[in-house]
């Protein structure tokens, strides 16, 4: 508990100072809040004595207690509110820094780590596990802090006016104490419990709306909600364990604190009934100790949530913390953009995919590879990108090891247009523009044109301004690769890797965007993975996988005149491209 505290504290870094203030503001508010029914009290008491033929009530008395009332209810709320101003900010501010580290910490690691990693977990962690931190991280912190601090104040008040009535009070607190640290520790023990339930939860919701046009497609409604609705009561049931779990020590804490109050009342009526201690003393005692214990009541929910921020704060350091594939990279500017593999091994986890590969692609040509399904085309993009890492061996791009730049860096001289198209839920400008934010709306328009995909876009009902749903839904697949082709010619990048970038175009579109594709061949080193003939035949040279080796090397006329996989397949496609329906 206190080692959360102490985390929370931490965290809030620069915004210590206010945090402090914070607590400073949070005490007199509770102080305030206790003052009116103090003296409210005291009046009663003295109207009491004057009854019993005590000293005469003066009766300005009961005018000038309304105004101090008012006063003490105006300065209540005027410091709560300056707490709320100094502290709820706070963790807003510092989730906000925390999500957008978390982004830049997720592009720099290998995409290994999402494979070893659910995708629910991290999505789990960025919001219900921040979102905890941020509703209830300094909230929870004041309510501790707060609470305990007054409390001392309280106590040393009653030890200087009533040595008995402070011990009563010190031993309620202490004895509640003792149940906060159960519910401490079993907090610390259920927090990752529920929040792999959470993760499973969340994990199974998007598998479930992912796989809904294949769960239509074949009638599985019922299959397809096995999982969900496993989870949804897994994370029921771990739920209500926990919270059973939590009521008994909660409710011994709070009787503690109850029967502190009114043993306190008792021994104040015990004092003020053997002369010790005056009416309206004993009455304004006896009206406090309800109230006195009012800032630890709510500290056994601040012990409860304290081991959820506490395991928030793991996940939150668990992703900011990974291993960052760019580590010890640099920002490293380039005068040539040729790409060689020399003696390059890779897998991923046991399956080697790559094998020992060896190649170069000088610079302003374009090179094709080709080969089965699973060969290691792609797997030959990833690692010219630096998404993986090879085991074995070395890629270099510019004469250098792409293990020496910044992911930002490698990246800055590469365009992508991916097999599987992902455009974000924006307008398709801004989608266009991603690689270069900078760009005109005459660059904009003029790379639409080369990917033809300007006519489309103005047949929208806003154009360029035409909002697309998540992944580009709204589009078609021919539509989506042709804007994902404008945005790798918007970015001009010196090297520029096509993975089936014409698989989803259509025949009528495919020959313009083939011409638009071989303008780029000037000035850059274009790699392109591809089945059609027609994005091939051209290529300055071709590279042939199989089985994670390059097993042909050569121009289109030259591997033709060679027995091998290269005219096999060449000869498959013509037979496929030439099929008809009998």
């Amino acid at each position: 508990m206190f080692r959360t505290i102490k985390r929370i504290i931490d965290w809030c870094g620069e915004f210590r100072g206010k945090l402090y203030i914070g607590f400073v503001f949070s005490f007199f508010s509770t102080w305030f809040a206790a003052m009116p029914v103090m003296v409210a009290a005291y009046t009663v008491g003295m109207l009491l004595e004057e009854a019993r033929g005590g000293e005469e009530f003066d009766t300005r008395w009961i005018g000038r207690s309304l105004v101090i009332i008012f006063i003490l209810v105006f300065l209540r709320f005027l410091f709560d509110y300056l707490r709320a101003k100094f502290q709820e900010t706070i963790s807003y501010e510092l989730v906000a820094r925390d999500r957008l580290a978390v982004g830049d910490a997720l592009k720099r690691v290998s995409l290994g780590y999402f494979q070893q990693v659910n995708t629910g977990n991290i999505l789990n962690s960025i919001t219900t596990g921040l979102h905890t931190l941020e509703n209830m991280g300094i909230r929870m912190i004041d309510n501790f802090v707060g609470g305990y601090l007054n409390f001392l104040c309280i106590f040393l008040c009653l030890l200087v006016i009533n040595p008995l009535v402070s011990v009563i009070a010190l031993l309620g607190a202490g004895l509640s104490f003792i149940f906060l640290l159960l519910v401490s520790r079993r907090s610390t023990r259920n927090a990752p419990v529920a929040a792999k339930a959470g993760w499973d939860l969340t994990a199974a919701t998007l598998e479930y709306a992912r796989g809904l046009p294949v769960v239509k497609s074949f009638g599985q409604g019922g299959a397809s909600m096995a999982a969900m609705s496993e989870a949804c009561r897994d994370s029921r049931d771990i739920c209500l364990k926990i919270e059973w779990g939590y009521t008994p020590a909660n409710c011994l804490h709070l009787l503690a604190l109850k029967t502190s109050s009114v043993a306190l009342a008792g021994a104040s009526c015990y004092l003020g009934m053997i002369g010790e201690m005056t009416l309206p003393m004993m009455l304004m005692f006896c009206f406090f100790s309800f109230g006195i214990f009012a800032g630890l009541e709510p500290v056994s929910d601040s012990a409860h949530v304290l081991g959820v921020i506490n395991n928030a704060m793991d996940q939150l350091d668990a992703l900011r913390e990974g291993h960052y594939i760019d580590k010890d990279g640099r920002d490293i500017p380039l005068d040539r953009y040729d790409i060689e593999f020399e003696h390059v091994t890779f897998g991923y986890d046991s399956r080697k995919v790559l094998r020992n590969v060896s190649f170069k692609i000088p610079e302003q040509t374009s090179t094709a590879i080709v080969g089965p399904s699973g060969s290691g085309k792609t797997t030959i993009c990833n690692l010219i990108a630096r998404f993986y890492d090879v085991e074995r061996g070395r890629v270099l791009v510019g004469g250098h090891d792409v293990r020496e730049f910044t992911c930002d860096s490698l990246l800055s001289h590469i365009s992508m247009v991916f097999q599987n198209v992902y455009l974000f839920h924006d307008t398709i400008r801004n989608n266009i523009c991603f690689g270069r934010e900078d760009a005109t709306e005459a660059e904009m328009i003029e790379a639409a044109r080369k990917a033809c995909c300007h006519d489309f876009i103005m047949a929208l009902p806003d154009g360029y301004d035409t909002v697309v749903g998540e992944g580009g839904g709204t589009l078609s697949g021919g539509e989506k690769q042709r804007i994902s082709i404008a945005r790798a010619i918007l970015k001009d990048a010196s090297v520029v890797i096509l993975d089936e970038a014409t698989a989803s175009i259509d025949p009528e579109n495919e020959h313009l965007i083939q011409n638009a594709l071989s303008e780029l061949t000037r000035g850059k080193t274009i790699i392109t993975i591809a089945h059609r003939l027609a994005t091939i035949e051209n290529a300055d040279q071709i590279l042939v996988v199989d089985d994670g080796k390059i097993v042909q090397q050569g121009t289109h006329q030259e591997l033709m005149k060679q027995e091998g996989r290269y005219r096999s397949f060449v000869e498959t496609r013509e037979r496929a491209e030439g099929w008809k329906i009998a």
